[in-house]
């Protein structure tokens, strides 16, 4: 096989493992109240279906990344693969939600072993204009699982039940590995030094410690002393992984990278939209089908008008950033999606499909101009022999970044939908709050039922001012965020460190 077509298969692998990921993303949304129903659970052990998932996939990246480097990228690759297609059919038989929860877990690990080896393994067999174009089709990759997968989950949780929805991104991996076992050539850095195994740990409790708070805390109180523990547990592991990685010989993550302004604005980039898109597609399934009624498949219709976006404005953004500056295209998308999130505030609960269209097309039209520069970007601010830690560091941050907003977003949500009822007359502040928990899980009937003598419509009355005011906070944020990117991402785009400089005479990809 010439090296041509052997690194077109490389990149189709990948770009199927990156289609994969987000089936595990957005596909539970969609069946959360099946699987509820299914298997049962707290609001809390409901929300970690999708944070478990986005937690063990953003905190090892670049750990994963590491252990490529140092084993093998296409081991690394293939192995992470085969763990999320075991993972997919365990799913399908877990016998309670703890299991499933811990086995989305998994599914996490082998969705990080997978990309970030992958990735490695692509910014190593091409350069220059064709990397930044093999990285952005990971980035339109990605985006068509978005954009497909919540109306995909739908038919298939409709025509097959839920489980078809859990097996669907093992389906996708395990064709990817018939791609990538024959066609995909080993490689590994020499010069690597294995994983930094303090470094991971202090980076993965961090995150799991401000997770484990967040998520806690709509049940238990932001006073609770459990909740407190966790959120200064994440502080201090956070300290402690910074000060690891400045005394590191071979750090996992190059905190060096920080002190150039482009580097930041990409990360800021990475970010972005966690909070003006992402969330959306968690928390707006939920409210479709287990508070207003509609079917899985109506719900997916709905999604893919919000995503859908994504398989064309990418393509229109590559082409507009060899006219414009991308830092300016990017500030204005997260303008455009800020309009269209202030526009759908303005969408009460059982508002029809021909009415919510135009606001959810602005979103998913606003956030496809950074989507479909942010993975070149992400490359082409480093010198080459720093893009396999430059795209694991955007990647970590990305998924990082949206795991720990589901959890920030989801607490807020639960926050005002209890402010809320805490107004209607006759009931406690206690009862309210444990109907909130119910209400942002997709489960009417039990908020309810915690509520009696209150009626579904002022639920869902109270539900829709909460949202409402949510989306104007998501929205004012995704400005502030644009307002950022833009003064960080002026001018050219050029290397942030010097191909001659000590970083780069260390060459080490995540």
């Amino acid at each position: 096989m010439s090296s041509s077509v052997s690194k077109n298969w490389l990149l189709a692998a990948v770009c199927l493992a990156a289609l994969g990921m987000p089936l595990s993303f957005t596909g539970p949304a969609v069946v959360l109240p099946a699987i509820r129903d299914a298997l049962g659970g707290s609001p809390v052990q409901l929300n970690w279906i999708t944070n478990a998932f986005m937690l063990s996939f953003g905190a090892t990246l670049l750990a994963a990344g590491a252990l490529a480097d140092a084993w093998g990228r296409k081991r690394v690759f293939l192995l992470g693969l085969v763990v999320v297609a075991l993972s997919c059919a365990m799913l399908v038989g877990a016998p309670g939600i703890v299991t499933f929860d811990a086995v989305r877990a998994l599914q996490g690990l082998g969705s990080a072993a997978a990309f970030a080896a992958g990735t490695a393994a692509l910014a190593q067999v091409f350069d220059g204009a064709a990397r930044t174009r093999a990285f952005s089709l990971i980035g339109t990759s990605f985006g068509v699982g978005l954009s497909c997968g919540a109306m995909l989950s739908g038919w298939l949780a409709q025509t097959f039940g839920w489980q078809a929805v859990m097996l669907s991104p093992g389906a996708v991996c395990l064709l990817a590995l018939g791609i990538a076992a024959p066609a995909m050539r080993e490689s590994r850095n020499p010069q690597a030094q294995g994983l930094d195994l303090p470094g991971a740990l202090s980076f993965t409790a961090a995150l799991s410690l401000l997770t484990l708070g967040v998520l806690q805390a709509p049940d238990s109180g932001w006073g609770s002393p459990w909740v407190i523990a966790a959120l200064a547990g994440a502080a201090l592991m956070g300290a402690a992984f910074i000060a690891i990685e400045r005394r590191a010989a071979h750090p996992m993550l190059d905190l060096s990278l920080f002190r150039f302004p482009r580097f930041v604005g990409v990360q800021l980039l990475a970010a972005a939209p966690a909070y003006g898109f992402v969330v959306l597609l968690v928390l707006l399934p939920l409210r479709f089908v287990g508070l207003e009624g509609r079917s899985a498949l109506e719900a997916g219709g709905f999604m893919f008008a919000l995503s859908g976006p994504i398989l064309v404005v990418p393509t229109l953004a590559a082409w507009l950033a060899q006219r414009y500056p991308a830092g300016a295209l990017s500030a204005l998308g997260l303008l455009v999606c800020a309009v269209g999130l202030v526009w759908l505030s303005r969408c009460a609960p059982g508002t029809p499909l021909h009415a919510m269209v135009w606001p959810l097309l602005l979103i998913g039209a606003g956030i496809g101009l950074p989507w479909g520069l942010m993975d070149g970007l992400a490359v082409s601010v480093v010198p080459r022999e720093r893009a396999g830690m430059a795209s694991g560091i955007f990647n970590t941050v990305r998924v990082a970044g949206e795991g720990i907003a589901l959890a920030l977003v989801g607490a807020g949500l639960t926050a005002l939908v209890a402010l809320q009822l805490a107004h209607l007359p006759g009931h406690t502040v206690l009862a309210a709050s444990q109907a909130a928990q119910r209400m942002t899980t997709g489960d009417l009937p039990q908020a309810l039922a915690l509520l009696p003598g209150l009626g579904r419509e002022a639920l869902l009355h109270a539900y829709g001012a909460a949202f409402a005011t949510l989306l104007c906070v998501l929205a004012a944020v995704t400005v502030l965020t644009a307002l950022a990117v833009f003064s960080f991402l002026r001018g050219e785009t050029q290397p942030v460190v010097p191909e001659t400089s000590a970083l780069a005479s260390e060459p080490r990809a995540c």
